[in-house]
Protein backbone atom coordinates (compact mmCIF):
# COMPACT_ATOMS: atom_id res chain seq x y z
CA UNK A 1 0.00 0.00 0.00
CA UNK A 2 1.44 3.36 -0.67
CA UNK A 3 0.99 6.40 1.30
CA UNK A 4 -1.19 8.07 -1.15
CA UNK A 5 -3.77 4.72 -0.80
CA UNK A 6 -2.86 4.46 2.62
CA UNK A 7 -4.31 7.74 3.76
CA UNK A 8 -6.85 8.02 1.27
CA UNK A 9 -8.53 4.99 2.61
CA UNK A 10 -7.79 6.20 6.57
CA UNK A 11 -9.84 9.23 5.57
CA UNK A 12 -12.43 8.12 4.15
CA UNK A 13 -12.83 4.92 6.90
CA UNK A 14 -12.40 7.81 9.56
CA UNK A 15 -16.00 9.54 8.54
CA UNK A 16 -17.32 5.42 8.22
CA UNK A 17 -15.89 4.90 11.68
CA UNK A 18 -18.14 7.73 13.28
CA UNK A 19 -21.24 6.74 11.57
CA UNK A 20 -20.68 3.36 12.11
CA UNK A 21 -19.70 3.14 15.73
CA UNK A 22 -22.63 5.43 16.28
CA UNK A 23 -25.13 3.14 14.23
CA UNK A 24 -23.71 0.00 15.74
CA UNK A 25 -23.38 0.50 19.28
CA UNK A 26 -27.03 0.08 19.63
CA UNK A 27 -26.77 -3.81 19.94
CA UNK A 28 -25.52 -3.56 23.23
CA UNK A 29 -21.67 -5.11 22.53
CA UNK A 30 -19.02 -2.89 23.50
CA UNK A 31 -16.31 -4.35 20.96
CA UNK A 32 -15.03 -8.04 21.49
CA UNK A 33 -16.44 -9.12 25.61
CA UNK A 34 -15.63 -6.18 27.62
CA UNK A 35 -17.06 -6.13 31.09
CA UNK A 36 -20.38 -8.46 32.13
CA UNK A 37 -22.57 -7.18 29.14
CA UNK A 38 -19.83 -8.08 26.41
CA UNK A 39 -18.95 -11.52 28.27
CA UNK A 40 -23.07 -12.09 27.70
CA UNK A 41 -22.94 -11.48 24.19
CA UNK A 42 -19.99 -13.86 23.62
CA UNK A 43 -21.70 -16.25 26.05
CA UNK A 44 -25.18 -15.87 23.25
CA UNK A 45 -23.01 -15.97 20.21
CA UNK A 46 -21.12 -19.08 21.05
CA UNK A 47 -24.66 -20.81 22.05
CA UNK A 48 -26.00 -19.47 18.61
CA UNK A 49 -22.81 -21.32 16.97
CA UNK A 50 -23.55 -24.67 18.82
CA UNK A 51 -27.47 -24.33 17.54
CA UNK A 52 -26.24 -23.47 13.81
CA UNK A 53 -23.78 -26.14 14.22
CA UNK A 54 -26.81 -28.78 14.44
CA UNK A 55 -27.67 -28.51 11.09
CA UNK A 56 -25.32 -30.76 10.31
CA UNK A 57 -25.79 -31.37 6.24
CA UNK A 58 -26.63 -27.96 5.11
CA UNK A 59 -26.04 -27.67 1.61
CA UNK A 60 -26.59 -24.62 0.68
CA UNK A 61 -25.62 -20.54 1.94
CA UNK A 62 -25.65 -16.71 1.12
CA UNK A 63 -22.40 -15.11 1.04
CA UNK A 64 -22.17 -11.69 1.25
CA UNK A 65 -19.42 -9.64 -0.62
CA UNK A 66 -18.02 -6.38 0.07
CA UNK A 67 -17.36 -5.38 -3.38
CA UNK A 68 -19.35 -4.48 -6.44
CA UNK A 69 -19.40 -6.75 -9.22
CA UNK A 70 -21.61 -8.85 -11.75
CA UNK A 71 -23.07 -11.82 -10.27
CA UNK A 72 -24.25 -14.66 -11.91
CA UNK A 73 -25.22 -17.71 -9.39
CA UNK A 74 -25.56 -20.16 -12.27
CA UNK A 75 -22.14 -19.41 -12.93
CA UNK A 76 -20.09 -22.66 -14.59
CA UNK A 77 -17.72 -22.96 -11.33
CA UNK A 78 -20.56 -22.73 -9.14
CA UNK A 79 -22.25 -25.17 -10.74
CA UNK A 80 -19.12 -27.67 -10.11
CA UNK A 81 -18.82 -26.81 -6.32
CA UNK A 82 -22.59 -27.30 -6.23
CA UNK A 83 -22.53 -30.94 -8.17
CA UNK A 84 -18.99 -32.06 -7.06
CA UNK A 85 -16.54 -30.64 -4.61
CA UNK A 86 -17.03 -29.32 -2.18
CA UNK A 87 -20.74 -30.20 -2.48
CA UNK A 88 -21.98 -26.66 -1.52
CA UNK A 89 -24.27 -24.06 -3.27
CA UNK A 90 -22.78 -20.59 -2.77
CA UNK A 91 -25.63 -17.99 -3.29
CA UNK A 92 -23.65 -14.83 -3.78
CA UNK A 93 -24.85 -10.48 -3.11
CA UNK A 94 -22.60 -8.14 -4.21
CA UNK A 95 -22.74 -5.04 -2.62
CA UNK A 96 -23.39 -1.88 -4.21
CA UNK A 97 -21.89 1.27 -4.16
CA UNK A 98 -20.03 2.54 -0.84
CA UNK A 99 -18.94 -1.06 1.04
CA UNK A 100 -19.02 0.54 4.98
CA UNK A 101 -22.36 2.87 4.35
CA UNK A 102 -23.68 -0.54 2.82
CA UNK A 103 -22.33 -2.33 5.13
CA UNK A 104 -23.97 -0.29 8.74
CA UNK A 105 -27.46 -0.44 6.30
CA UNK A 106 -27.28 -3.98 6.55
CA UNK A 107 -26.30 -4.33 10.36
CA UNK A 108 -28.68 -2.13 11.00
CA UNK A 109 -31.56 -4.05 9.42
CA UNK A 110 -31.40 -6.96 10.61
CA UNK A 111 -27.95 -7.98 9.58
CA UNK A 112 -26.52 -10.52 6.69
CA UNK A 113 -27.91 -14.18 6.39
CA UNK A 114 -25.13 -16.20 6.76
CA UNK A 115 -21.66 -15.22 5.71
CA UNK A 116 -19.80 -11.82 4.56
CA UNK A 117 -16.38 -11.33 2.69
CA UNK A 118 -14.95 -8.08 3.37
CA UNK A 119 -11.54 -6.60 2.65
CA UNK A 120 -9.42 -6.56 5.70
CA UNK A 121 -10.26 -3.13 7.72
CA UNK A 122 -10.46 -2.42 11.25
CA UNK A 123 -13.11 -0.26 10.66
CA UNK A 124 -15.36 -2.88 9.30
CA UNK A 125 -13.95 -5.60 11.73
CA UNK A 126 -14.98 -3.27 15.05
CA UNK A 127 -18.76 -2.35 12.64
CA UNK A 128 -19.05 -6.34 12.73
CA UNK A 129 -18.15 -6.80 16.39
CA UNK A 130 -19.91 -3.92 17.87
CA UNK A 131 -23.01 -5.00 15.54
CA UNK A 132 -23.23 -8.35 18.42
CA UNK A 133 -24.53 -9.89 14.89
CA UNK A 134 -21.13 -12.49 14.43
CA UNK A 135 -19.38 -15.35 15.69
CA UNK A 136 -16.67 -16.35 17.64
CA UNK A 137 -14.90 -18.37 15.03
CA UNK A 138 -11.59 -19.99 17.01
CA UNK A 139 -12.85 -23.11 17.86
CA UNK A 140 -12.76 -24.52 13.95
CA UNK A 141 -9.16 -23.73 13.94
CA UNK A 142 -8.35 -26.57 16.14
CA UNK A 143 -10.47 -29.11 14.46
CA UNK A 144 -7.91 -30.69 11.77
CA UNK A 145 -9.52 -34.42 11.02
CA UNK A 146 -12.68 -32.19 10.60
CA UNK A 147 -11.61 -28.82 9.40
CA UNK A 148 -7.75 -29.70 7.72
CA UNK A 149 -8.07 -26.60 5.65
CA UNK A 150 -8.88 -24.10 8.61
CA UNK A 151 -6.49 -25.85 10.51
CA UNK A 152 -3.76 -24.90 7.81
CA UNK A 153 -3.54 -21.17 8.82
CA UNK A 154 -0.29 -20.30 10.12
CA UNK A 155 -1.06 -19.71 13.55
CA UNK A 156 1.02 -15.83 13.45
CA UNK A 157 -1.89 -14.74 11.25
CA UNK A 158 -4.64 -16.15 13.74
CA UNK A 159 -2.60 -14.89 16.98
CA UNK A 160 -2.48 -11.48 15.51
CA UNK A 161 -6.53 -11.51 15.35
CA UNK A 162 -7.19 -12.51 18.65
CA UNK A 163 -9.31 -10.18 21.41
CA UNK A 164 -8.15 -9.91 24.83
CA UNK A 165 -10.41 -12.32 25.61
CA UNK A 166 -8.58 -15.05 23.07
CA UNK A 167 -11.78 -14.93 20.49
CA UNK A 168 -11.20 -14.59 16.96
CA UNK A 169 -14.23 -12.79 14.78
CA UNK A 170 -13.63 -14.24 11.45
CA UNK A 171 -11.86 -16.68 9.26
CA UNK A 172 -9.15 -14.75 7.07
CA UNK A 173 -8.47 -15.44 3.65
CA UNK A 174 -6.30 -14.85 0.81
CA UNK A 175 -3.19 -14.47 2.75
CA UNK A 176 0.45 -16.09 1.90
CA UNK A 177 0.48 -19.70 2.75
CA UNK A 178 4.29 -19.61 3.53
CA UNK A 179 4.77 -16.26 5.53
CA UNK A 180 8.69 -16.72 5.58
CA UNK A 181 9.27 -17.12 1.96
CA UNK A 182 6.05 -15.09 0.60
CA UNK A 183 5.27 -14.23 -3.04
CA UNK A 184 6.48 -10.93 -4.50
CA UNK A 185 3.15 -9.85 -5.72
CA UNK A 186 2.07 -7.81 -9.24
CA UNK A 187 5.16 -5.17 -8.96
CA UNK A 188 4.10 -2.56 -11.10
CA UNK A 189 5.87 0.83 -10.22
CA UNK A 190 9.21 0.80 -12.65
CA UNK A 191 10.27 3.55 -15.25
CA UNK A 192 9.58 2.67 -18.80
CA UNK A 193 11.27 3.70 -21.94
CA UNK A 194 9.85 3.67 -25.53
CA UNK A 195 12.36 1.65 -27.22
CA UNK A 196 11.80 2.96 -30.77
CA UNK A 197 12.30 6.86 -29.43
CA UNK A 198 15.56 5.88 -27.94
CA UNK A 199 16.45 4.10 -30.79
CA UNK A 200 15.67 7.86 -32.64
CA UNK A 201 18.06 9.89 -29.97
CA UNK A 202 21.03 7.30 -31.01
CA UNK A 203 21.03 6.24 -27.31
CA UNK A 204 20.92 2.59 -25.64
CA UNK A 205 19.59 1.44 -23.02
CA UNK A 206 22.43 1.24 -20.80
CA UNK A 207 22.58 4.85 -21.33
CA UNK A 208 19.83 5.96 -18.67
CA UNK A 209 21.83 3.62 -15.71
CA UNK A 210 22.23 6.72 -14.13
CA UNK A 211 19.83 9.65 -13.70
CA UNK A 212 22.24 11.72 -15.72
CA UNK A 213 21.15 9.70 -18.08
CA UNK A 214 17.66 9.92 -18.03
CA UNK A 215 17.83 13.96 -18.11
CA UNK A 216 20.28 13.60 -20.95
CA UNK A 217 17.40 10.68 -23.28
CA UNK A 218 14.77 13.33 -21.99
CA UNK A 219 16.62 16.08 -23.42
CA UNK A 220 16.62 14.13 -26.34
CA UNK A 221 13.76 13.06 -26.95
CA UNK A 222 12.36 16.46 -26.88
CA UNK A 223 13.68 17.60 -29.94
CA UNK A 224 11.91 14.18 -31.88
CA UNK A 225 8.91 14.60 -33.77
CA UNK A 226 6.07 12.03 -33.25
CA UNK A 227 4.61 10.42 -36.97
CA UNK A 228 2.21 14.09 -36.98
CA UNK A 229 4.87 16.70 -36.60
CA UNK A 230 4.28 17.17 -33.06
CA UNK A 231 6.93 16.49 -30.76
CA UNK A 232 6.77 14.15 -27.86
CA UNK A 233 6.23 14.59 -24.01
CA UNK A 234 9.59 14.13 -22.79
CA UNK A 235 8.49 12.33 -18.91
CA UNK A 236 4.96 11.98 -18.01
CA UNK A 237 3.34 10.28 -14.76
CA UNK A 238 -0.01 9.71 -13.32
CA UNK A 239 0.54 12.00 -10.30
CA UNK A 240 -3.29 11.37 -9.24
CA UNK A 241 -2.40 7.76 -8.78
CA UNK A 242 0.60 8.91 -7.01
CA UNK A 243 3.30 7.48 -9.69
CA UNK A 244 5.57 10.47 -8.81
CA UNK A 245 6.29 7.42 -5.87
CA UNK A 246 8.56 6.12 -8.59
CA UNK A 247 10.75 9.10 -8.14
CA UNK A 248 10.82 9.01 -4.35
CA UNK A 249 12.18 5.51 -4.17
CA UNK A 250 14.42 6.30 -7.00
CA UNK A 251 15.76 8.90 -4.96
CA UNK A 252 15.70 6.63 -1.69
CA UNK A 253 12.82 7.56 -0.51
CA UNK A 254 10.40 5.03 1.03
CA UNK A 255 6.53 5.64 -0.07
CA UNK A 256 5.09 2.31 1.00
CA UNK A 257 3.53 0.86 4.31
CA UNK A 258 1.64 -2.45 5.29
CA UNK A 259 -1.60 -1.10 6.10
CA UNK A 260 0.83 1.29 8.70
CA UNK A 261 -0.18 5.16 9.07
CA UNK A 262 2.70 6.59 7.09
CA UNK A 263 5.80 5.16 5.46
CA UNK A 264 8.86 4.46 7.55
CA UNK A 265 12.25 3.16 7.36
CA UNK A 266 14.37 1.87 9.96
CA UNK A 267 18.12 3.28 9.62
CA UNK A 268 21.23 1.73 10.16
CA UNK A 269 21.36 3.20 14.18
CA UNK A 270 18.31 1.57 14.57
CA UNK A 271 15.98 4.54 15.12
CA UNK A 272 13.20 5.39 12.29
CA UNK A 273 12.90 7.69 9.59
CA UNK A 274 9.34 8.77 8.81
CA UNK A 275 9.00 10.07 4.73
CA UNK A 276 8.84 13.39 5.04
CA UNK A 277 12.35 13.27 7.47
CA UNK A 278 14.59 12.34 4.30
CA UNK A 279 16.25 14.69 3.07
CA UNK A 280 16.23 12.36 0.03
CA UNK A 281 12.09 13.53 -0.16
CA UNK A 282 13.21 17.27 -1.14
CA UNK A 283 16.24 16.24 -3.52
CA UNK A 284 13.24 13.97 -5.23
CA UNK A 285 11.30 17.20 -6.05
CA UNK A 286 13.98 19.62 -6.59
CA UNK A 287 14.86 16.88 -9.42
CA UNK A 288 11.49 17.11 -10.73
CA UNK A 289 10.71 20.77 -10.22
CA UNK A 290 13.84 21.26 -12.81
CA UNK A 291 12.66 18.82 -14.93
CA UNK A 292 9.59 20.76 -15.32
CA UNK A 293 11.28 24.21 -15.58
CA UNK A 294 13.10 22.28 -18.15
CA UNK A 295 10.11 21.42 -19.96
CA UNK A 296 10.38 17.96 -19.89
CA UNK A 297 7.82 16.50 -17.50
CA UNK A 298 4.47 16.79 -18.91
CA UNK A 299 2.93 20.35 -17.60
CA UNK A 300 0.30 18.61 -17.08
CA UNK A 301 1.13 15.39 -15.14
CA UNK A 302 -0.46 16.94 -11.57
CA UNK A 303 -3.99 17.52 -13.07
CA UNK A 304 -4.02 15.03 -15.38
CA UNK A 305 -7.25 12.05 -14.13
CA UNK A 306 -6.40 8.57 -15.70
CA UNK A 307 -8.10 8.21 -18.93
CA UNK A 308 -6.59 11.55 -20.27
CA UNK A 309 -3.13 9.95 -19.23
CA UNK A 310 -4.15 6.90 -20.65
CA UNK A 311 -4.79 8.05 -23.97
CA UNK A 312 -1.67 10.21 -24.42
CA UNK A 313 0.89 6.63 -23.58
CA UNK A 314 -2.03 4.85 -25.99
CA UNK A 315 -1.77 7.21 -28.75
CA UNK A 316 2.55 7.50 -28.27
CA UNK A 317 2.75 10.85 -27.46
CA UNK A 318 5.15 9.58 -23.76
CA UNK A 319 8.94 8.77 -24.30
CA UNK A 320 9.17 8.07 -21.08
CA UNK A 321 6.75 7.00 -18.40
CA UNK A 322 7.28 6.64 -14.60
CA UNK A 323 4.67 4.84 -11.95
CA UNK A 324 2.20 2.10 -12.58
CA UNK A 325 2.26 0.00 -15.56
CA UNK A 326 -1.34 -0.59 -14.74
CA UNK A 327 -2.02 3.34 -14.54
CA UNK A 328 -0.41 3.13 -18.25
CA UNK A 329 -3.07 0.84 -19.31
CA UNK A 330 -1.74 -3.04 -19.62
CA UNK A 331 -4.21 -3.69 -21.94
CA UNK A 332 -3.08 -1.38 -24.91
CA UNK A 333 0.02 -3.78 -25.59
CA UNK A 334 -1.54 -6.90 -24.08
CA UNK A 335 -3.54 -7.02 -27.71
CA UNK A 336 -1.04 -6.57 -29.98
CA UNK A 337 0.81 -9.09 -31.58
CA UNK A 338 3.72 -7.47 -33.17
CA UNK A 339 4.80 -3.31 -33.75
CA UNK A 340 1.70 -2.13 -34.63
CA UNK A 341 1.41 0.33 -32.27
CA UNK A 342 3.19 2.62 -30.19
CA UNK A 343 2.57 0.37 -27.04
CA UNK A 344 4.26 -2.30 -28.23
CA UNK A 345 7.84 -0.64 -28.05
CA UNK A 346 7.69 -0.30 -23.90
CA UNK A 347 10.42 -1.46 -22.36
CA UNK A 348 11.26 -1.16 -18.65
CA UNK A 349 14.61 -0.42 -17.06
CA UNK A 350 16.20 -0.29 -13.54
CA UNK A 351 15.86 2.35 -11.14
CA UNK A 352 18.54 4.81 -12.56
CA UNK A 353 21.30 5.36 -10.12
CA UNK A 354 21.12 8.71 -7.77
CA UNK A 355 24.61 9.81 -6.52
CA UNK A 356 24.57 9.35 -3.02
CA UNK A 357 21.62 6.93 -2.88
CA UNK A 358 23.10 3.68 -1.67
CA UNK A 359 19.50 2.00 -2.77
CA UNK A 360 16.31 2.10 -3.85
CA UNK A 361 12.87 2.98 -1.54
CA UNK A 362 10.22 0.60 -0.96
CA UNK A 363 7.49 1.56 -3.13
CA UNK A 364 5.35 -1.85 -2.45
CA UNK A 365 5.62 -3.57 0.58
CA UNK A 366 5.31 -7.58 0.65
CA UNK A 367 2.47 -8.23 3.10
CA UNK A 368 1.59 -12.24 3.44
CA UNK A 369 -0.88 -11.08 5.90
CA UNK A 370 -4.86 -12.31 5.30
CA UNK A 371 -6.11 -9.43 2.93
CA UNK A 372 -9.88 -10.55 3.35
CA UNK A 373 -11.84 -11.62 6.23
CA UNK A 374 -14.96 -13.56 6.21
CA UNK A 375 -17.88 -12.65 9.18
CA UNK A 376 -20.50 -15.40 9.77
CA UNK A 377 -23.87 -14.37 10.98
CA UNK A 378 -24.58 -15.76 14.74
CA UNK A 379 -27.88 -16.61 13.09
CA UNK A 380 -26.89 -18.56 10.31
CA UNK A 381 -28.80 -21.72 10.17
CA UNK A 382 -26.01 -23.05 7.38
CA UNK A 383 -22.58 -22.79 9.52
CA UNK A 384 -20.95 -26.46 8.42
CA UNK A 385 -22.21 -25.29 4.70
CA UNK A 386 -20.26 -22.22 5.03
CA UNK A 387 -17.46 -23.94 7.25
CA UNK A 388 -16.94 -26.62 4.95
CA UNK A 389 -16.65 -24.24 1.79
CA UNK A 390 -14.01 -22.07 3.21
CA UNK A 391 -12.16 -25.31 4.56
CA UNK A 392 -12.16 -26.71 1.03
CA UNK A 393 -10.85 -23.47 -0.27
CA UNK A 394 -7.56 -23.04 2.25
CA UNK A 395 -6.39 -26.33 1.05
CA UNK A 396 -3.12 -24.98 1.75
CA UNK A 397 -2.10 -26.13 -2.13
CA UNK A 398 0.13 -23.77 -4.13
CA UNK A 399 -2.64 -23.74 -6.85
CA UNK A 400 -5.47 -23.12 -4.53
CA UNK A 401 -6.22 -19.76 -5.70
CA UNK A 402 -6.51 -21.28 -9.54
CA UNK A 403 -8.78 -23.69 -7.94
CA UNK A 404 -10.79 -21.24 -6.10
CA UNK A 405 -11.26 -19.37 -9.45
CA UNK A 406 -11.69 -21.10 -12.27
CA UNK A 407 -12.21 -24.63 -10.44
CA UNK A 408 -10.08 -27.61 -10.50
CA UNK A 409 -7.47 -28.94 -13.23
CA UNK A 410 -9.38 -31.14 -15.48
CA UNK A 411 -12.93 -29.84 -15.71
CA UNK A 412 -12.40 -26.13 -17.93
CA UNK A 413 -8.87 -26.06 -17.59
CA UNK A 414 -5.43 -28.42 -17.07
CA UNK A 415 -1.41 -28.31 -16.54
CA UNK A 416 0.14 -28.31 -19.99
CA UNK A 417 2.99 -30.88 -19.16
CA UNK A 418 2.96 -30.88 -15.44
CA UNK A 419 1.48 -30.06 -11.88
CA UNK A 420 2.74 -26.20 -11.08
CA UNK A 421 4.15 -25.98 -14.40
CA UNK A 422 2.39 -24.51 -17.54
CA UNK A 423 -1.35 -24.86 -17.64
CA UNK A 424 -4.10 -23.24 -20.23
CA UNK A 425 -8.30 -23.70 -20.81
CA UNK A 426 -9.19 -26.79 -21.82
CA UNK A 427 -12.74 -25.91 -22.48
CA UNK A 428 -13.14 -23.86 -25.42
CA UNK A 429 -16.41 -22.24 -24.60
CA UNK A 430 -15.24 -21.24 -21.29
CA UNK A 431 -12.18 -19.60 -22.48
CA UNK A 432 -14.64 -17.92 -25.28
CA UNK A 433 -16.42 -16.11 -22.02
CA UNK A 434 -13.95 -16.13 -19.68
CA UNK A 435 -11.67 -13.59 -22.00
CA UNK A 436 -14.48 -11.93 -23.79
CA UNK A 437 -14.41 -8.73 -21.94
CA UNK A 438 -17.74 -8.58 -21.08
CA UNK A 439 -18.55 -8.89 -17.56
CA UNK A 440 -22.09 -10.60 -17.87
CA UNK A 441 -20.49 -13.24 -19.98
CA UNK A 442 -17.04 -13.53 -17.65
CA UNK A 443 -19.58 -13.86 -14.43
CA UNK A 444 -21.58 -16.73 -16.09
CA UNK A 445 -18.05 -18.55 -16.08
CA UNK A 446 -17.02 -18.08 -12.82
CA UNK A 447 -17.82 -15.32 -9.31
CA UNK A 448 -13.84 -14.43 -9.45
CA UNK A 449 -13.74 -15.55 -5.62
CA UNK A 450 -10.25 -16.56 -5.00
CA UNK A 451 -10.35 -13.85 -2.56
CA UNK A 452 -11.89 -16.52 -0.26
CA UNK A 453 -8.54 -18.74 -0.64
CA UNK A 454 -4.38 -18.85 -0.58
CA UNK A 455 -1.53 -18.08 -2.12
CA UNK A 456 1.97 -19.56 -2.26
CA UNK A 457 5.19 -17.90 -4.06
CA UNK A 458 5.95 -21.82 -5.11
CA UNK A 459 3.36 -21.16 -7.87
CA UNK A 460 1.31 -18.55 -9.62
CA UNK A 461 -1.13 -18.81 -12.51
CA UNK A 462 -0.85 -15.77 -14.37
CA UNK A 463 3.19 -16.27 -14.71
CA UNK A 464 2.14 -19.77 -15.42
CA UNK A 465 -0.38 -19.23 -18.39
CA UNK A 466 0.62 -21.20 -21.06
CA UNK A 467 -1.15 -19.15 -24.23
CA UNK A 468 0.03 -15.53 -25.14
CA UNK A 469 -1.97 -15.17 -27.80
CA UNK A 470 -1.57 -12.42 -28.70
CA UNK A 471 2.40 -11.92 -27.87
CA UNK A 472 1.86 -8.86 -26.08
CA UNK A 473 0.04 -10.40 -22.84
CA UNK A 474 3.76 -11.85 -22.63
CA UNK A 475 4.98 -7.68 -21.81
CA UNK A 476 2.59 -7.76 -18.74
CA UNK A 477 4.22 -10.76 -17.38
CA UNK A 478 7.95 -9.83 -18.23
CA UNK A 479 7.26 -6.30 -16.49
CA UNK A 480 6.05 -7.93 -13.31
CA UNK A 481 8.71 -10.09 -12.79
CA UNK A 482 11.56 -7.58 -13.88
CA UNK A 483 10.51 -4.95 -11.73
CA UNK A 484 10.09 -7.04 -8.86
CA UNK A 485 13.91 -7.94 -8.98
CA UNK A 486 14.61 -3.84 -9.27
CA UNK A 487 14.68 -2.99 -5.25
CA UNK A 488 11.93 -1.12 -4.34
CA UNK A 489 10.04 -4.18 -3.15
CA UNK A 490 10.21 -5.93 0.19
CA UNK A 491 8.80 -7.81 2.82
CA UNK A 492 6.42 -6.02 5.15
CA UNK A 493 8.36 -5.58 9.22
CA UNK A 494 5.92 -4.49 12.02
CA UNK A 495 6.92 -0.90 11.68
CA UNK A 496 5.48 -0.88 8.31
CA UNK A 497 2.12 -1.82 10.21
CA UNK A 498 1.45 0.91 13.23
CA UNK A 499 -2.22 1.85 13.02
CA UNK A 500 -4.03 4.39 14.01
CA UNK A 501 -4.70 4.33 17.77
CA UNK A 502 -8.95 4.77 18.38
CA UNK A 503 -9.56 8.54 19.63
CA UNK A 504 -5.89 9.28 19.13
CA UNK A 505 -4.22 12.18 16.81
CA UNK A 506 -3.26 10.14 14.10
CA UNK A 507 -7.34 9.63 13.16
CA UNK A 508 -7.68 13.38 14.20
CA UNK A 509 -4.87 14.73 12.18
CA UNK A 510 -4.16 12.13 9.26
CA UNK A 511 -6.73 13.56 6.40
CA UNK A 512 -5.46 16.84 7.23
CA UNK A 513 -1.72 15.61 6.59
CA UNK A 514 -2.76 14.35 3.37
CA UNK A 515 -4.26 17.71 2.12
CA UNK A 516 -0.95 19.19 2.91
CA UNK A 517 0.93 16.43 1.16
CA UNK A 518 -1.10 16.67 -1.69
CA UNK A 519 -1.24 21.01 -1.81
CA UNK A 520 2.62 20.71 -1.78
CA UNK A 521 3.34 18.04 -4.19
CA UNK A 522 2.00 20.51 -6.68
CA UNK A 523 3.77 23.52 -5.40
CA UNK A 524 7.23 22.00 -5.25
CA UNK A 525 6.87 20.41 -8.60
CA UNK A 526 6.02 23.59 -9.93
CA UNK A 527 8.14 25.87 -8.30
CA UNK A 528 9.36 29.05 -11.36
CA UNK A 529 12.70 29.01 -9.40
CA UNK A 530 15.13 27.89 -7.39
CA UNK A 531 13.83 30.78 -4.97
CA UNK A 532 10.13 29.65 -5.08
CA UNK A 533 11.06 25.94 -4.42
CA UNK A 534 12.59 26.91 -1.13
CA UNK A 535 9.91 29.21 -0.22
CA UNK A 536 7.34 26.14 -0.97
CA UNK A 537 9.78 23.85 1.01
CA UNK A 538 9.50 25.74 3.96
CA UNK A 539 5.63 26.29 3.69
CA UNK A 540 5.58 22.41 3.65
CA UNK A 541 7.75 21.94 6.41
CA UNK A 542 5.47 24.91 8.51
CA UNK A 543 1.77 22.87 7.46
CA UNK A 544 3.04 19.81 8.79
CA UNK A 545 3.88 21.24 11.83
CA UNK A 546 0.74 23.91 12.05
CA UNK A 547 -2.04 22.44 10.23
CA UNK A 548 -1.23 18.34 10.42
CA UNK A 549 1.03 18.45 13.96
CA UNK A 550 3.72 16.39 12.66
CA UNK A 551 5.85 16.23 15.82
CA UNK A 552 3.00 14.93 17.66
CA UNK A 553 2.04 12.17 15.40
CA UNK A 554 5.66 11.17 15.05
CA UNK A 555 5.87 10.99 19.01
CA UNK A 556 2.41 9.02 18.91
CA UNK A 557 3.35 6.76 16.66
CA UNK A 558 6.88 5.48 18.09
CA UNK A 559 4.47 5.51 21.45
CA UNK A 560 2.01 3.21 19.21
CA UNK A 561 4.95 1.02 18.06
CA UNK A 562 6.60 0.50 21.40
CA UNK A 563 3.11 -0.50 22.37
CA UNK A 564 2.67 -2.83 19.90
CA UNK A 565 6.51 -4.08 20.36
CA UNK A 566 5.79 -5.25 23.37
CA UNK A 567 2.53 -7.14 22.95
CA UNK A 568 4.46 -8.95 20.16
CA UNK A 569 6.83 -10.44 22.71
Amino acid sequence: MNVSTARKGMAIALTALMFGLTACSSGGNDGGGNGQAGQANTNQAAGSATDAGGSAGSKTFKLWLGWTATINNDSMVQKYWREHEPGIDVQLEATQGDAMTALNLKLNTGGFDDAALFGRSDIVDSSMTRSNSILPVEQYFNMPDKYPGLASIPKEYLDAMKDKDGHIWSIPTWFDQNPKDPWPGWASLGWFVRKDILDKTGMKTDDLKTISGVENYLKAAAQQKDPSGKPYIPLSFLSDASDENVILSTFGVSTSTAGGVIPVEKKDDGSYQFIYDNPQYKAAYQWMNQMYREGLIDAEAITDKAERYKEKTKSGRIAMNAGGFFNMDAHIWEILDGPTEPAWFYETIPYPQVPGVGHIGANQIVNPYPANDLYISKDTKNLDAILKFVDYMLTPKAEQQQVANEGPAGVFWDWVDKPLGLWKFTDANYQQLHDSGDAAKIASTNPGLYGISSYSNEWYPWWNYAVTDPKGRQKTIDFTEQIGKMGGVRVAEPYDMVKAKPGGLWEKYLPELENVRKEFKAKLLMAKNDKGFEAAWSDFQSALEKRAHWSELKQEWNATFQEQSAAAK
